[in-house]
């Protein structure tokens, strides 16, 4: 499988796994999980054959580990980001001081007028580290970065919950625990 092949089958799972089961003819249980046999039929029938050596490349190299099989091997869903609705089950832990996330300047007003929303998704996305997280930001237009005062939300009362592939989540970050840049 080619470099563009491999990015054009990801971003095809993506979509099943995270927004378009149907798209794929497959369901996904309340936790987002799908058979692997299921998942590997439902892309030929939609004329987007994959082998299961090539989901598994798919799974291990991913540079955002968006997927995950279940410990058996039997099963697969994305890690987070959906726009259906499942419950990842994910506990609620504590994070680190400072979290990140990547916007583009464009949405600069919403944000200081509203705080970061979920939007469509089930949770705000926030990161560990800067560098994927302006990436992110780049792919809306011009990249910005904000920093979140993780632990400030905990004391008063958020919950934070780490998804398998290490990306924060949280509900909604109030406009107070957002540090802008200067720009």
């Amino acid at each position: 499988m080619s470099p563009d092949q491999t990015t054009r089958t990801s971003k095809f799972l993506s979509l099943v796994l995270r927004h378009q089961p149907e798209t794929a003819h497959i369901t996904l249980d309340s936790a987002g999980w799908t058979g692997v046999e299921e998942l590997l039929r439902g892309c030929a029938q939609a004329r987007r054959s994959i082998t299961r050596e090539q989901l598994e490349y798919i799974v291990e190299t991913n540079a955002k580990k968006r997927f995950e099989f279940s410990p058996d091997g039997a099963r697969i869903r994305a890690s987070q980001g959906h726009s259906i609705q499942v419950d990842l089950a994910y506990e609620p832990q504590e994070p680190p001081e400072l979290l990140y996330h990547g916007t583009a300047t464009r949405f600069l007003d919403s944000i200081r007028a509203k705080g970061l929303l979920k939007m469509e998704r089930h949770h705000v996305h926030l990161s560990a580290e800067t560098k994927v997280t302006m990436q992110v930001g780049a792919r809306h237009g011009k990249p910005v970065l904000l920093t979140i005062r993780a632990i400030a939300m905990t004391a008063a009362g958020h919950a934070f919950y780490r998804s398998t592939n290490g990306v924060w989540l949280v509900e909604h970050v109030p406009l107070e625990f957002i540090q802008f840049p200067e720009l």
